[in-house]
């Protein structure tokens, strides 16, 4: 996946990204991945104060990870409409964590999916829900729970994870400027 420093990069340049799009300050350097034409899935998630207020991400992208992270950190501030979108004085009370994402695996048994380790996608039609691995974690989830949460976040009945829905699972290196 990507080393401390190129996370450390990854962060600044999420932060700085931020600061550009909100305030108009400069444009960030760009990032320098030991693979620059490395593909993954991201997502950014911002935190103000301990409370969740953005987050945005892509599973799977054919766009290199630095430009995945910078698109997701803006989306992630002024895109996600369950919150009021992040201003620039909002920022210095920002916290930003980074997820980035395996290659999703076909669920074909639920026992495959472990908690705590396992992102999951569920998908039925045109119809996808997906949380990160945390947040199983965070909520104290059963495995059936995690995926009833799942089905809800796909705009599916909560149990069509038992018949219906097409689930994969993801891991995900997770990185933040709290750590």
């Amino acid at each position: 996946m990507v080393t401390s420093d190129e996370q450390a990069q990854l962060l600044r340049l999420a932060r700085e990204t931020l600061a550009a799009h909100l305030g108009g300050g400069p444009k960030p350097q760009p990032v320098h991945l030991a693979h620059p034409d490395q593909h993954s899935g991201a997502f950014v998630t911002l935190h103000v104060g301990g409370d969740l207020r953005g987050c945005i991400g892509h599973p799977g992208s054919r766009q290199p990870l630095d430009e995945v992270v910078a698109a997701c950190a803006i989306a992630a501030a002024t895109e996600d409409h369950r919150f009021r979108s992040i201003t620039a004085g909002d920022l210095p009370k920002v916290t930003i964590e980074i997820s980035v994402l395996t290659p999703m695996t076909l669920v074909r048994d639920v026992s495959e999916i472990e908690v705590g380790r396992d992102g999951l996608l569920m998908e039925m039609g045109f119809r996808k829900g997906l949380l990160l691995p945390q947040v199983a974690t965070e909520y104290r989830w059963d495995r059936d729970t995690f995926l009833a949460h799942a089905c809800m976040k796909a705009g599916l009945p909560q149990d069509m994870w038992q018949g219906g829905a097409t689930i994969y699972r993801f891991q995900a290196q997770v990185f933040s400027e709290a750590h």
